[in-house]
């Protein structure tokens, strides 16, 4: 039972984080397909910070540099998603679609550029890197959880007050409603256009970071980040675009994730089926669910739809 919480906590604050990044960025009227790649490169930033300055800074500056590290860089390649979305109104499933595959490639490029660079890794084709987390991982009692739990919730309080309490909440929501209405009472639909994108990639990047760190202490950015951007696209949907409804839906995602890392120490192991059938299973899950509630999605009526100020 501790097994199965552990892991659910582990996953449904990476889902929540990115689900939240891409809500806001569909709130303020631009798809962002490229959750995925900003995770990718979230997880890049705040690993190298934690290879290259693990040992040289205290672990509690370590935790904060890095963290700061991996949420900055994905808001700044967020900004080639807003640059191709809204200042040159491409099609913003294709421009997310290619930041994925982007986001992958430079990881590899970069990561083996370090190994050949370090006197450990001289020569190594090797896109592995190892770093510590310990500084990152806390106990309580039988249950092991780690800082991004503490700061996923944080996260999840402040977008909701954000969104619903604010002034500057409502202007973003209504650019992504009716982005003509909003501008005709001087809101400039661009500016928070490009707010929504950037504190997408925000969260998207710390989720990207959260995602790899507290769970192992080596990872192949060959693989990225193993299909969570998608999945956290479909928590979003599930969620209605809503931060606690959001929550919710990452958490009953994260269930079905778990499976696969509990399967060998519980009774699964006895049905006798592959690990690669739970790893599965949130994404057939999410198929299976978005079949059946898509139709009463309640998405941003605007989004995806570029907005022409001389076309009011």
């Amino acid at each position: 039972m501790f097994l199965l919480l552990k892991y659910t906590l582990l996953y449904a604050v990476v889902l929540m984080l990115v689900a939240l990044g891409g809500m806001f960025s569909e709130r303020s009227g631009v798809i962002n397909i490229a959750l995925e790649g900003i995770m990718a490169i979230g997880g890049l930033a705040g690993i190298l910070v934690l290879a290259i300055f693990g040992e040289a800074l205290p672990a509690t500056l370590l935790v904060v540099v890095s963290i700061l590290a991996s949420a900055v860089a994905g808001m700044l390649y967020s900004l080639l998603l807003g640059f191709s979305a809204i200042t040159l109104k491409a099609d913003q499933t294709i421009g997310g679609t290619a930041l994925n595959m982007l986001a992958t490639a430079a990881a590899v490029v970069i990561v083996k550029a370090y190994n050949n660079g370090t006197s450990e890794g001289k020569g190594s084709a090797s896109a592995k890197l190892t770093y510590s987390n310990e500084p990152f991982i806390f106990t309580a009692g039988d249950l092991t959880y780690n800082i991004f739990l503490i700061i996923g919730i944080v996260l999840l309080i402040v977008s909701f007050l954000f969104l619903y309490k604010t002034k500057y909440g409502l202007r973003l929501r209504s650019c992504g409603e009716h982005p003509q209405a909003a501008d005709s009472v001087g809101i400039n639909v661009y500016q928070w256009r490009y707010t929504g994108v950037m504190i997408s990639g925000f969260l998207g990047g710390l989720g990207g970071f959260a995602y790899i760190v507290p769970s192992v202490s080596i990872w192949n950015f060959e693989v990225g980040v193993t299909g969570f951007g998608f999945l956290a696209l479909a928590v979003m949907i599930f969620g209605q675009w809503k931060p606690f409804r959001i929550a919710g839906a990452a958490v009953f995602f994260a269930i079905f994730k778990s499976l696969a890392n509990i399967a060998d120490a519980t009774f699964l192991a006895d049905l006798g089926l592959s690990k690669n059938i739970y790893d599965m299973m949130p994404f057939i899950a999410s198929m299976v669910i978005l079949a059946f509630t898509s139709k009463n999605s309640q998405a941003p009526k605007a989004e995806g739809i570029p907005y022409d100020k001389g076309a009011r």
